[in-house]
């Protein structure tokens, strides 16, 4: 066990010292990023697209870096709001990493982008250990997920800057319980806003913008209280503490493997 816990350490180590030289050369240019986290089919393609259309109406220099383990079908259906799209096949890969991000941005990121948003691939486990060198992290449940997406999920709603809610226009249908979903929410990331939207209704359509600008513009961020315990676990955890650059430190276990569909455990090649 030990030999795994140090490999997940050394992973984790080099993708936090990669997520801290990229954010602090976005920050030269002036660029902050987005870090969109949710499970599939949450709706939070449905609800960028409408916060990038909203973008380009009011100015906003943004653009948008989506990956999936196989299609592009996000990326053409963000494309229809006008702004600079790109699209990453991570090829069985679970999530992100920051030197994949780097690496993707490296030549296509367009000159003054205010916000770059990154829709992470569709998990709420591994993307969640991953700092990519955002601004801003934001997760996203549906409310047909069940309110207690966030007690299943801790580390991914744990260390949200904020919590958005999607497709209210079912939750009567649904019978979702708003109440019992903040309240598990508060018990992993006491004091996080949680907004709720509705793409197909317009329901707080420009709150996620509004909250990104003000992050880049250096509004202070919500500290979750994942994010400043690094002791959290206790000593005796197989835990990883690190950096996530948006707070001091935190604490938290990665004792899932990130493995390759062949079985090899090799990380995939990604594609644009």
């Amino acid at each position: 066990m030990c030999r795994v816990v140090d490999l997940h350490q050394a992973v984790l180590a080099k993708n936090d010292a990669s997520a801290h030289t990229l954010r602090a050369e976005l920050a030269a240019r002036g660029t902050a990023v987005v870090n969109l986290l949710s499970s599939p089919g949450s709706g939070k393609t449905a609800l960028l697209e409408r916060e990038l259309l909203l973008a380009r109406e009011r100015s906003v220099p943004v653009a948008a870096l989506t990956a999936d383990l196989a299609t592009e079908n996000d990326a053409t259906r963000l494309a229809r709001s006008g702004v600079p799209v790109k699209q990453v096949l991570t090829d069985g890969l679970c999530h992100l990493e920051a030197g994949m991000l780097s690496g993707h941005l490296d030549g296509w990121l367009p000159d003054h982008t205010r916000l770059l948003f990154v829709e992470n691939v569709g998990n709420l486990v591994c993307p969640a250990s991953y700092d990519l060198g955002e601004t801003l992290r934001v997760v996203l449940a549906s409310v047909t997920e069940g309110e207690d997406k966030p007690l299943k999920y801790p580390t991914a709603f744990g260390l949200a800057h904020l919590v958005v809610v999607t497709k209210t226009d079912i939750a009567e249908a649904v019978e979702f319980d708003e109440a019992a979903f903040r309240a598990h929410v508060e018990q992993v990331n006491p004091g996080v806003e949680v907004l709720l939207t509705s793409a197909r209704r317009g329901q707080a359509i420009g709150a996620l913008l509004d909250r990104a600008l003000a992050a880049a513009d250096g509004a202070p961020l919500h500290r979750p209280v994942m994010a400043r315990r690094p002791d959290a676990l206790g000593p005796d955890d197989p835990a990883h503490h690190h950096d996530h650059g948006y707070a001091p430190t935190h604490g938290e276990a990665h004792t899932h493997g990130h493995t390759h569909p062949d079985g090899t455990g090799a990380m995939a090649q990604t594609r644009s």
